[in-house]
Parts: C-alpha cells; structure tokens; sequence
C-alpha cells in the first residue's frame, strides 16, 4: 500500500466541464449549484498533488479549498 497516496477533494469556483476529467487523470468532477467545481479522486503524493494545483493555477479559477483524506470519503 501507498502510504504517501490520499484521496482529495478540491473546490474550485466557476463550472468545469465533466470532460476535463481526463485533463485529471480521470478524477471525478462535479459542478454544484453555487457554481463551483469539486475535483475528487486519489493522488499518489505530494508532488502528483503540485503537479495537480499547477493544472488548476493554470486555467485561471480560485481555489477555494483542498481536503485531504486518508482513504476515500465514499467507502
């Protein structure tokens, strides 16, 4: 098992489409109503989660929080 991997949920504000997910390595993205975007999926470390707010910094949209869990919230 990967000690370093955590499972993330990462607020964002402004809508992304569902197809930027590959764009994600295949996280889940899910708009909500108030009109932010909730990137959740598992990253292997602390430089994949750089690697990720970098992609993020990128297309311009404030980040509003990052969640870190220690296995996936939905199991």
């Amino acid at each position: 098992m990967d000690h370093d991997a955590a499972w993330y949920d990462i607020r964002l504000q402004g809508r992304l489409d569902p197809r930027w997910a590959a764009w994600f390595d295949g996280m889940t993205l899910t708009t909500h109503s108030d009109g932010t975007t909730v990137i959740h999926g598992r990253v292997a470390d602390q430089a994949a989660l750089h690697g990720l707010l970098q992609r993020l910094r990128d297309l311009g949209l404030p980040l509003l929080s990052v969640d870190r869990h220690i296995q996936n919230p939905g199991d």
